[in-house]
């Protein structure tokens, strides 16, 4: 068998018979670069070339240092011989709608204009005052000369120094004339040029250039305290002409649209009144602008809306102030903290103010959202663990993302879901179904005993958009997830949601990136408390919060993710928000892991012992004694009504609609009949354990 190889040759050479040949051709010499390429090519690096750029913005700062200097001073010189200054602080005030403080500088511009005049009119006969007191003063001083020459002549007696005091006079006054001589000429050159120099210190002191061309020390301005004038120049260079026409129609009183600056927390406060033509929202679009005009960050400065009309609400932050930690929780702290539902509030951070910032829970559904790890669940678990130091409050939780951030309420929650899977979705539902169920029966007590009490029930899913982003249908085609009327999840919330606050059946819930098919609309409107995490859309911002908040000025999307992990921008009735405000801006105390778990065996101390459910049963037949033994746990005896309750929690479907009535009927065929202890109708768990160990093999006891 012929092999095939492979031979290199030029092109001029004739290929073999039965040979491969693979042919070299000469690689073409590369075309040389135009020499104008080159030279553009090297313009355009040492144009944009880091210290020809410096250099350039160099020289263009003095220059402008010296003409705006010229500017100013000549600015300086008219308001100092005209009545410009009182002209413009009348037409400032006039526009604040100050007409006192408008009489005030019109009464000063009278008496300026009074001085004036009378400047001026003794300047008419200032040249004959000045020409008689000169020859009064020539005449006294040559008197005076003489006389000393007669003194000096007697005291000699020499004739001749009558007049030396006189010649050395003439003699001083002809030196004086030579040395201004001598230095005049070189004065004249040297004039103009300190006066630049002047002109140009006055542009230097006021940093009078614009902002790209000053050095990096000026530009930064990092710390630089807020002013009225540093406050007016930025609302002057924001863009908006009109805004930009009404300060400068006011010159420097530009301040009186301002209100006082207040220190709020770890920065100030001030309310802006703006002139008529300038709506809220031009300043509102432009908050970054602002920002940087402030020498801040973007995220250091908030604009709100307040109540009042036309008006906008500047909180500016101190310089890097908003990267520092805010400090531990007061739950992780205080171990004596106590937690009252009904009446208390959970501490849950601090404002930008530097205050306090509580929520009420009480009868309040809670809707969290943000982009992911920005710490949605930490604020979430963090009103959990104060509610669960209030004995009467039982959870029942579903943790779709299963990584164990609710693994410490083991023990104290009814209900403990975790995990990401259908399955697990599937448990969620069904939790949020057995919501609605225990929801129906307490409105049911409350038909027939109007003044019924319940303790409260808090049912919390974190990563709520897995549920509604699931595709699995129940034996009935049922979808799980969905927005739809047909899908369950979605229908337990709307239902909770709908009657569940006045009976205090409770929904919180925790989602990612909000859209509308992972949080549906009718959803997200019924929650009373909405708090929002950085969001990567105003649209997104929206959803979260609503309109209202937004237009009010709420921006999560203008959060650094990353960077504000666990600030929250919420709008609830639940917190105090200052007047006129739709929102606040909270930086959330941050408890981990070890903290929770402290505090949540704080809350199990409290309570006489939680038997939790990490699976919901379905579908199978209950054996109502073993179910009772079950959720007794190790509990020596518990109230009738705990056991109901855990029942509803152990099978929605057998149990919710169970009564007092049908919890004894099982136990008195059993012959574990409830007793009274301290007052109270019980179970006892011996009791059970007897009646089971005892009863028919044939399973009397158990359902029919």
């Amino acid at each position: 068998m012929s092999e095939n190889v492979v031979h290199l040759h030029k092109p001029t050479d004739p290929p073999a018979d039965n040979v491969t040949t693979l042919t070299v051709v000469p690689e073409a010499p590369a075309r040389p670069v135009p020499l104008w390429v080159r030279s553009g090519r090297a313009v355009k690096a040492g144009v944009t070339h880091e210290t020809t750029r410096a250099a350039a913005r160099a020289a263009a700062r003095h220059g402008l240092y010296t003409l705006n200097g010229g500017r100013i001073v000549a600015r300086r010189a008219w308001d100092g011989r005209t009545g410009s200054r009182y002209e413009r602080m009348i037409r400032a005030a006039e526009a604040a709608g100050n007409l006192e403080a408008a009489e005030e500088w019109e009464e000063r511009l009278q008496r300026f204009r009074a001085a004036r005049h009378h400047r001026r009119m003794d300047l008419l006969h200032s040249p004959v005052d000045a020409a008689k007191g000169v020859a009064v003063g020539a005449g006294m001083s040559v008197g005076v000369l003489v006389a000393l020459g007669i003194v000096m002549a007697i005291n000699t007696g020499q004739v001749g120094d009558v007049i030396t005091p006189l010649s050395a006079t003439v003699d001083f006054i002809a030196l004086l004339i030579r040395i201004v001589q001598v230095v005049w000429g070189p004065a004249l050159t040297i004039g103009p040029f300190l006066a630049l120099l002047a002109l140009w210190s006055v542009g230097r002191k006021q940093h009078a250039a614009p902002a790209w061309a000053l050095p990096a020390n000026v530009r930064g301005g990092e710390g630089e305290p807020i002013t009225p004038s540093i406050v007016v120049k930025a609302l002057r260079d924001l863009g908006v002409p009109a805004l930009r026409n009404a300060i400068k129609e006011m010159g420097d009183a530009g301040a009186s649209m301002l209100g006082p600056i207040r220190i709020a927390g770890c920065g100030v406060e001030v309310d802006v009144t703006l002139p008529s033509g300038v709506a809220t929202n031009e300043v509102q679009t432009k908050r970054r602008k602002l920002a940087e005009n402030l020498t801040r960050h973007e995220h250091e400065v908030f604009i709100t809306i307040p109540a009042a009309a036309r008006t906008v609400r500047l909180w500016i932050a101190d310089s890097g102030a908003l990267d520092e930690p805010i400090g531990p929780s007061p739950l992780a702290t205080d171990e004596s903290l106590t937690a009252d539902y009904t009446k208390g509030r959970a501490p849950w951070g601090q404002d930008l103010r530097g205050d306090a910032a509580a929520l009420s829970l009480y009868q309040r559904h809670l809707l969290i959202t943000g982009l992911s790890n920005q710490g949605k669940t930490a604020a979430l678990r963090a009103l959990a663990l104060w509610a669960c130091l209030d004995r009467r409050v039982e959870f029942r939780i579903a943790d779709l993302k299963g990584a164990g951030d609710w693994a410490m309420f083991d023990g104290l929650a009814t209900v403990l879901i975790q995990g990401p899977a259908d399955e697990q979705v599937i448990e969620a539902t069904e939790m949020v179904e057995g919501l609605v169920e225990e929801m129906n029966r307490r409105i049911e007590i409350r038909r027939h005993d109007p003044k019924a009490v319940f303790d409260p029930l808090i049912g919390i899913v974190d990563e709520a958009q897995v549920a509604f982003m699931c595709p699995v249908k129940d034996e009935d085609g049922r979808p799980y997830g969905g927005s739809k009327a047909v899908s369950r999840y979605f229908m337990g919330v709307r239902k909770v949601h709908n009657q569940g606050r006045v009976v205090d059946v409770l929904l919180w819930e925790g989602t990612q990136d909000p859209t509308d098919q992972n949080l549906p609309k009718l959803v997200r409107e019924g929650a009373h408390t909405r708090a929002s995490l950085a969001l990567g859309t105003e649209s997104q911002a929206r959803m979260a919060l609503g309109d209202k908040a937004v237009d009010g000025g709420a921006a999560p999307h203008l959060l650094r993710q990353g960077l504000d992990k666990g600030t929250l921008v919420v709008a609830s009735d639940g917190i105090e928000i200052p007047a006129g405000q739709a929102s606040i801006t909270v930086r959330t105390h941050y408890i981990n892991d070890e903290q929770a778990t402290v505090i949540t065996d704080r809350a199990k101390a409290l309570r006489d012992g939680v038997t939790t459910l990490h699976a919901i049963d379905r579908g199978e037949e209950r054996d109502p004694l073993a179910d009772i033994a079950t959720v007794l746990g190790s509990d020596t005896r518990v109230r009738t009504q705990e056991v109901i309750t855990r029942l509803a929690a152990l099978n929605a479907d057998a149990y919710a609609g169970w009564s007092f009535i049908d919890l004894k009927r099982v136990l008195d065929d059993a012959g574990a009949e409830p007793y009274k202890s301290d007052g109270r109708m019980v179970v006892g768990r011996d009791r059970v354990a007897r009646a089971l160990a005892n009863r028919d093999t044939d399973g009397s006891a158990s359902a029919e």
